[in-house]
């Protein structure tokens, strides 16, 4: 599973409005680039290189799959669209917004274009003490010092004013009125990948589906009617298994845990491959299993439409999914929804994903948490 890259980000403004400036530039940032994780206070500083208005600066923490290369690009796109004109002059100038690129993760890049950590960032207390806020895990890997060794040695001591705190649009998103929440999907739906990005932006813990490899299944290709129910009780066991084990280690009152599978996933399935006789004897003791399982306090279901969902089967390349037909994952999808809508007491929400790609697409991954805020607040 990718996990995302963290980011630092610093902004500055000394034309016009200038905290409606910062305020433009962090919408703009958590809706094109990544997410916001944390937003340090912002601060007043005199022009750094050149005489003119005094800057607001912050400095910000996004959560992002792009690239440094595609950040830098979609950098340049905000401030112009926030009306910054980049002039020829080499010198510093007055400017509507100025974002620059100072981490991407611990990794240095050296490139004509862009330099990562930022060239100067140990020059400039602007950057500095607004980093300072943002209390990161992060070592300089040039310098090997963190912020406060950075700041204790940095030749600027020009002031920096604190102003006041600014807000993050994450914080409309009040997930801490779950413990426990479940993502679940079809095959190739992108559920592990949601709830891992979540787990990530939230601070969660996670209970992902292991996929270990199972005898039965080269079996079950080649003779599924003789091999269909031993298969789909070594599937239940193994979840069943997992799930006592990772949920054991946290205290579902306290904590917040993030899954992307829960053990009814196994009912679907075996309705699918197994006969009448066989799925009612499954059916009793897979009731007998579920009773022992906590209950999540929201269970997501995503749903995506079979096209999409087999252009992602072969996009990830897993051998034994390839010859995955449309009938089965319509087969799926109907198993869940049925099974979803027969559950009284499950506090549940459906989000048609069809036609979204919440991993290269920030806006659709916004839109998957502005469903779930929804949910929360009824």
């Amino acid at each position: 599973m990718k996990s995302q890259h963290q980011v630092v980000l610093s902004l500055g403004s000394n034309q016009g409005n200038r905290l409606e400036n910062i305020e433009n530039c962090l919408q703009l940032i958590h809706q094109k680039i990544g997410t916001i994780i944390k937003i340090s206070k912002l601060y007043e500083t005199p022009s750094w290189g050149f005489d003119s208005d005094a800057f607001y600066n912050c400095a910000l923490v996004i959560h992002t799959l792009n690239s440094a290369d595609t950040i830098l690009s979609q950098i340049l796109k905000i401030e112009t669209q926030l009306g910054r004109v980049r002039g020829k002059a080499i010198e510093y100038q007055s400017r509507i917004i100025d974002i620059d690129l100072i981490t991407f993760d611990e990794v240095i890049i050296d490139e004509e274009n862009l330099q990562i950590p930022h060239p100067l960032m140990q020059n400039r207390r602007f950057v500095l003490l607004p980093m300072l806020d943002l209390n990161l895990d992060w070592v300089h890997p040039v310098f090997q010092k963190n912020i406060t060794e950075l700041l204790e040695i940095t030749p600027d001591q020009s002031s920096c004013d604190l102003i006041q705190n600014l807000e993050n649009p994450l914080d409309i998103i009040s997930l801490e009125h779950y413990n426990y929440i479940v993502f679940e999907g079809n095959i190739g739906a992108g559920k592990t990948t949601l709830a891992t990005r979540i787990a990530e932006d939230f601070i969660a813990k996670t209970v992902l589906e292991r996929f270990a490899d199972n005898p039965f299944l080269p079996k079950f290709y080649e003779n599924q009617s003789r091999y269909a129910f031993p298969l789909e009780m070594s599937f239940l066991a193994d979840r069943y298994k997992q799930l006592s084990d990772d949920l054991a280690q946290f205290d579902l009152f306290k904590e917040f845990i993030v899954a992307d599978y829960h053990i009814f996933k196994s009912l679907i399935f075996a309705k699918i491959t197994l006969t009448e006789d066989e799925c009612r004897l499954y059916r009793t003791l897979f009731d007998i299993i579920n009773r022992e399982m906590p209950k999540p306090d929201l269970y997501i279901y995503l749903y995506q439409n079979s096209e999409r969902l087999l252009q992602n089967i072969k996009k990830r390349g897993r051998s034994y999914e390839q010859e995955i037909q449309v009938n089965y994952l319509d087969k799926i999808n109907s198993g869940y929804l049925d099974y979803i809508k027969s559950q009284t007491e499950l506090n549940f929400l459906i989000i048609d994903v069809s036609g979204r790609d919440f991993v290269k697409n920030q806006e659709d991954y916004l839109y998957i948490l502005d469903e779930i805020q929804m949910k929360v607040g009824k």
